[in-house]
């Protein structure tokens, strides 16, 4: 794990307030390395299903927006989307035009069709509508046909088309299929939904990814906002502080991100408030182990 002054140094408005109300020693983002490669990315990124999938109402782009430069001015660089996502792929790609395609973006999509060549068609129109002269990640979208995509993408890393590859599930569904795949396939990435309630990719799926050296991507870390619903009027619990976090939404992120084979989550907002506080949740240290074993009792009995 490495940890970057970069992205913190960046912090600006109410981001900045937050990090003034934190410990002394909470002064830098974390970043964690892909185990392919090396490269770090920050524990937080971005997610987009249903936030960035809008229409042309006033405001609405404007909005989406502000919560990309939120998410940049915090030194945030992953941004996870899907052709399955609506017109989100298209909003993210204005907006990051009207930004200047910020140079550290790590631009992360999917395949979701069946066959090699609806897949190629694609892939290349995720590509333009991003705006981007390559993805840094593609990915197969809940396995759908992914021998068929997996070939491809092979193909396209060889060639520079992408950078990484990766497959993805969600809702804890696949994981057996999931698991097979990463035994007998080259990945770069796999993408799961990993949280406080759903935690079963601990079992195996996490320490199997440790064991191939596959970074992972947790999705649906607030369980899509229903893990708030289930604290709603409760007072965040004692090992809240010691582990840094002034939300329930930073103590169920920084829980995620702390576990040693999650890569990175990508929580999804359209406020930019939100976008701020989460983004507070990848500053150092993590919770350790038995932070970590604390933080898990303490929820399960709220």
């Amino acid at each position: 794990m490495s940890v970057s002054r970069r992205g913190f140094l960046r912090l600006g408005g109410g981001l900045a307030a937050q990090a003034l109300l934190r410990p002394a020693w909470a002064t830098a983002m974390v970043e964690k390395p892909i185990p392919s490669s090396g490269e770090t990315l920050p524990v937080i990124g971005m997610g987009s299903w249903i936030t960035f999938d809008v229409g042309n109402l006033p405001g609405e782009r404007a909005q989406r927006l502000r919560v990309l430069e939120a998410f940049f001015a915090a030194g945030g660089r992953l941004i996870d989307s899907s052709p399955m996502y609506g017109r989100a792929e298209e909003v993210l790609g204005e907006g990051l035009a009207r930004l200047g395609r910020p140079e550290q973006l790590f631009a992360a999509t999917k395949v979701w069709t069946p066959g090699r060549w609806l897949g190629v068609q694609q892939m290349e129109a995720s590509q333009r509508l991003w705006g981007v002269t390559r993805f840094d990640l593609m990915q197969v979208h809940n396995l759908l046909d992914w021998e068929s995509h997996l070939e491809t993408l092979q193909e396209w890393k060889a060639t520079g088309r992408i950078r990484y590859l990766g497959v993805t599930t969600s809702h804890g569904r696949r994981h057996a299929e999931l698991e097979q795949i990463m035994r007998i396939r080259p990945l770069d990435f796999v993408q799961l939904t990993y949280n406080l309630h759903d935690r079963e990719a601990e079992r195996r799926l996490l320490p199997l990814a440790q064991e191939r050296g596959i970074a992972v991507i947790a999705n649906r870390p607030f369980r899509g906002g229903e893990l708030f619903g289930t604290v709603r009027g409760r007072a965040l619990p004692p090992s809240a502080a010691e582990a840094g976090c002034t939300s329930w939404a930073q103590f169920f992120l920084r829980y995620v991100v702390s576990h040693p084979a999650i890569t990175c989550a990508i929580p999804a907002t359209s406020q930019v408030g939100h976008m701020e506080v989460n983004m507070g949740a990848a500053l150092a240290p993590l919770p350790g182990p038995a932070l970590r074993e604390r933080m898990l009792q303490e929820f399960l009995v709220v």
